[in-house]
């Protein structure tokens, strides 16, 4: 089951809070199907609220689907809706990893436009002043469930050579290896952030519920920057893993990633 926060989750810190522990409880199993939950009276006296503030909270649940509510005979566990695992990527492999993803899933185009590079973009590009970018915004789908929120920035002479249809069929790096481009490497910074209301309707989360988010430029053989990507994902269906080895002698032991060789990330890719 998936352990996200609902869109519909309650405004308000104990109408959320109760929504939580028995969300919660729930998702670890000590509610199963077919159990019944205590009344909203005992509810509310065991957490110290009111009946008002539980009502909320189970609203809340009901709207996860991990509830029914049956008039007359109470609150019942409904059974987890079945959905495919979370889609998980080797953090030390993970460049020919994202191309494998690209094409095991689906992509929605919400976005396509030319103007002027954002700030932060032109520099981390280091394009002039004066520079045109194209901006597109995705949505990546497992099936028919969204779990990341992407966004790119492309020099125009670059993205000339890929049409707004692309984008919504076909990933990138497969963009640019069609228009002649040949990508040698890229940077790239994983932090968390909380869901603005576009990327939370999105994604179907909840207004600040947490993202993995992954900032990424692209630099091409001449180590021009080719593409800055600001992808987000939800972290119940998207995970980054990464391989360690100890290495060194005595004092000097330490943990190292364990990288993916040249020649099969070639394969990969």
């Amino acid at each position: 089951m998936a352990e996200h926060l609902s869109q519909q989750a309650p405004d308000g810190g104990k109408a959320r809070r109760v929504y939580l522990l028995l969300r919660d409880a729930i998702v670890n199993g000590a509610h199963l199907p077919g159990d019944s939950l205590p009344g909203e009276l005992r509810l509310a006296e065991s957490h110290g609220v009111s009946r008002v503030t539980i009502r909320r909270a189970l609203d809340a649940l009901a709207g996860d689907g991990l509830i029914e509510r049956r008039p007359g005979s109470g609150t019942v566990v409904r059974a987890p809706r079945e959905e495919p695992g979370p889609i998980a990527a080797d953090f030390a492999k993970l460049m020919p990893q994202i191309v494998q993803m690209g094409q095991r899933t689906g992509a929605r185009l919400l976005a396509f436009s030319y103007g002027a590079a954002p700030p932060q973009v032109a520099r981390a590009l280091q394009l002039a002043p004066d520079a045109r970018v194209q901006h597109a915004v995705r949505l990546r789908l497992i099936g028919e469930l969204p779990f990341s929120h992407l966004t790119t920035h492309v020099p125009e002479d670059i993205a000339q050579g890929f049409s707004e249809a692309d984008l919504a069929t076909t990933p990138m790096f497969r963009l640019f290896e069609r228009s002649g481009v040949q990508v040698d490497h890229a940077k790239q910074s994983v932090s968390a952030v909380l869901a603005a209301p576009d990327v939370a309707e999105a994604l179907d989360l909840a207004v600040g519920a947490p993202l993995i988010a992954l900032t990424r430029v692209v630099y091409d053989v001449s180590g021009r920057g080719i593409e800055h990507l600001s992808a987000l994902y939800r972290p119940d269906r998207f995970r980054l893993e990464m391989t360690l080895a100890r290495v060194g002698e005595g004092a000097e032991r330490h943990w190292e990633p364990v990288l993916m060789p040249e020649r099969q990330a070639d394969e990969t890719e």
